[in-house]
């Protein structure tokens, strides 16, 4: 592989995503810099090597080994690559992104920013509880209910809305106001910073078909509007060797 920048990863950096109905991912930084000229496949089989960035020994010895860390659980050299997110997802997202504690998080504040009016999620299909699985959803409900269902939800939003806009017109104080909010479908913006091997542990867990959907979007988008084009070697092996295998 080349260790000279492209315009194609230059490219990535600034990229915006949209995701479901009002959120976005957005790459605000990517380590190594495509601008250094070194991959971030090339970082991670030279960080085993515990060498110089950019030392390589040629494509096909550091594909291979790059695969054996992979296959054998070698973690370490892949926390040498990072990628920094700008997110805008709903409170029900985030709410499973932060138990990735090995990330880097800084989230918009509502005790700062007022909250916009078109701030809140609205599902473009309303799932069935599974019969089979407590935490999750299977199919969709009938047609003529989920319309009605997203017009009360859409009035549900308007009506706390008003109350959170009288409460501030009071002079109540942001970080009280927002208690007016329907907390899990307001929209957050934040800043989420993650090595290349957690966050492959937060794809492998958050693309799983049983994963919520509104989690899955969000990791479907970084693996493959993200991942996979700043690390395709990395990607390639991740998909052999973990996301093929069922955890035991």
């Amino acid at each position: 592989m080349t260790d000279k920048s492209d315009n194609a990863l230059l490219s990535l950096i600034g990229k915006r995503v949209p995701v479901l109905d009002r959120g976005f991912v957005e790459l605000q930084d990517l380590m190594p810099h495509p601008a250094t000229g070194v991959s971030g496949d090339l970082a991670i089989v030279s960080a085993a090597r515990t060498s110089f960035l950019g030392e390589g020994k040629g494509d096909e010895k550091d594909r291979k080994l790059l695969n054996y860390l992979m296959r054998n659980k070698h973690t370490s050299p892949f926390e040498m690559v990072e990628f920094k997110f700008r997110l805008k997802a709903p409170l029900v997202t985030w709410w499973q992104l932060v138990r990735h504690r090995m990330a880097s998080l800084n989230m918009q504040s509502g005790r700062y920013v007022e909250f916009e009016d078109d701030e809140y999620y609205v599902p473009a299909v309303w799932r069935k509880q599974s019969q089979s699985n407590k935490q999750a959803s299977d199919g969709v409900i009938d047609p003529s209910d989920d319309e009605v269902l997203t017009k009360e939800l859409v009035a549900h939003y308007e009506r706390c809305y008003k109350l959170y806009q009288d409460a501030l017109s009071k002079g109540v104080a942001k970080e009280m106001a927002r208690l007016f909010l329907p907390g899990f479908a307001v929209y957050y913006t934040g800043v989420w910073k993650i090595d290349a091997h957690n966050l492959m542990r937060t794809m492998q867990l958050r693309i799983a078909n049983e994963a919520q959907e509104e989690i899955r979007v969000y990791a479907s988008a970084m693996y493959e509007h993200f991942f996979k084009p700043a690390l395709p070697w990395t990607a390639e092996a991740f998909e052999k060797y973990v996301l093929s295998k069922p955890e035991a």
